[in-house]
């Protein structure tokens, strides 16, 4: 039988601008929040994109 994973979507947002550029999906249990480094078109560069719920 298969486990059940509580995932969530959550957006990523940019650190430089604020904009929410990507959403993705996670496992919540008990992880940390996301810090990932992706493409900002706004910037039309890669920067750090960190987790934020919509609200």
């Amino acid at each position: 039988m298969a486990k059940s994973n509580r995932r969530e979507y959550v957006w990523l947002e940019c650190t430089e601008t604020g904009l929410r550029n990507y959403r993705v999906e996670k496992i919540m249990k008990g992880t940390e929040r996301l810090e990932l480094k992706k493409y900002c078109p706004a910037l039309k560069k890669h920067t750090v994109h960190k987790e934020s719920r919509k609200k």
